[in-house]
């Protein structure tokens, strides 16, 4: 299905994009991916707008409740940062919803994040299993029970009423809190009698399916996120932005909760800086030294150690102007993904029934 009827209508639809060079499909149990490449110097912002416009396009020829999704504007290799979240006696779905609705928000508002995505733990869902049996000797089919969950999850507005000299706003806050108001739904009305949800289902507060889990150091699972920086962002100053926000964050933290950094880039930047230091001053001494031995002249020496940092200056501007900064890891390709999965639609008729 995913194949035929998502993969295949987007990926024809993306050939016809301005000035892309290559689009790739790729379909998985549940999800596909399509990748369109770009010709080289091709502006990213220039050709996400463009993929959009025929994405949306394109929308209209996929099934019902496949919607497609832009990717976020990260390279391949804008994985800069990953955190853990540790909580003495709190279980990985408290820590799951811990990452998801306080500390993710808290690091996409960084300057230079283009995404925040979480992994491990449990993502907590509401299970109505129901009774067949029942279902069948009260006459309820499984679409009446999804139709009734569905309608009393919503909050409706009225109007104002002017009454005394004052204005009256008039609304139905009808959002479900929990199990009790889930079991208190009004499946079907019986001569008079109402039959509630918890008449015919059990009604159970789980964590949904997954298909991996994120472990730390080997001692057991833990809820994680990883920080992908924005394309064209300098990486120092998305981790630096990154932990002041997570410094932030640290003090609203539950108590006994913590975070702990798992992969951090700057390490290994400024381990690379500072081995390009250390063979400069290796290579201005080895020169100097090879000059003044067998040309017996102080100055040309000099001149060679000073035309070594002037070199490697040269070639970093030169790699600069032509758009190959070290910022830019992928200046030359910019890909977009699309993310279809139509397994989400089957994932939400779940929560909701």
């Amino acid at each position: 299905m995913v194949e035929d009827q998502v993969t295949y209508p987007l990926t024809t639809a993306m050939l016809t994009v301005p000035k892309s060079k290559v689009v790739r499909g790729f379909s998985f149990f549940g999800v596909s991916f399509v990748y369109v490449i770009f010709e080289d110097g091709t502006d990213i912002y220039w050709a996400r707008s463009r993929v959009l416009e025929f994405l949306n396009a394109a929308a209209s020829r996929l099934p019902a409740g496949v919607t497609p999704t832009l990717g976020p504007d990260a390279t391949g290799v804008g994985w800069v940062y990953q955190y853990a979240i540790l909580g003495k006696n709190t279980s990985l779905a408290a820590l799951r919803s811990l990452q998801d609705w306080e500390v993710r928000f808290g690091l996409s508002k960084a300057e230079g994040v283009a995404e925040v995505a979480s992994i491990g733990g449990f993502v907590k869902q509401y299970n109505v299993v129901v009774d067949p049996v029942r279902l069948r000797a009260l006459g309820i089919s499984l679409d009446k029970v999804r139709d009734a969950i569905r309608n009393s999850n919503m909050d409706v507005g009225g109007r104002t009423l002017e009454l005394s000299e004052h204005e009256y706003m008039v609304r139905g806050r009808g959002y479900l809190k929990g199990i009790g108001d889930i079991k208190r739904i009004v499946v079907k009305a019986d001569n008079g009698t109402p039959v509630l949800m918890k008449d015919v289902a059990r009604v159970e507060l789980t964590g949904d399916e997954r298909r991996g889990i994120a472990e730390l150091n080997g001692e057991g699972e833990v809820a994680s996120g990883i920080v992908l920086q924005r394309s064209g962002a300098n990486a120092l100053t998305v981790i630096d932005n990154v932990k002041e926000r997570l410094k932030e964050i640290a003090p609203a933290l539950p108590e006994g909760t913590e975070i702990v950094p798992v992969y951090d880039r700057s390490e290994l930047i400024h381990r690379a800086i500072a081995t390009l230091k250390t063979t400069l001053v290796e290579e201005s001494i080895i020169v100097a030294v090879v000059c003044i031995v067998f040309l017996l002249h102080v100055r040309s020496a000099l001149v060679a150690i000073l035309m070594l940092p002037v070199g490697v200056l040269i070639s970093f501007l030169a790699m600069k102007l032509l758009g190959h900064g070290g910022e830019h890891y992928e200046p030359r390709r910019h890909r977009h993904r699309h993310w279809c999965d139509d397994r989400r639609r089957h994932r939400d008729d779940r929560k909701r029934s």
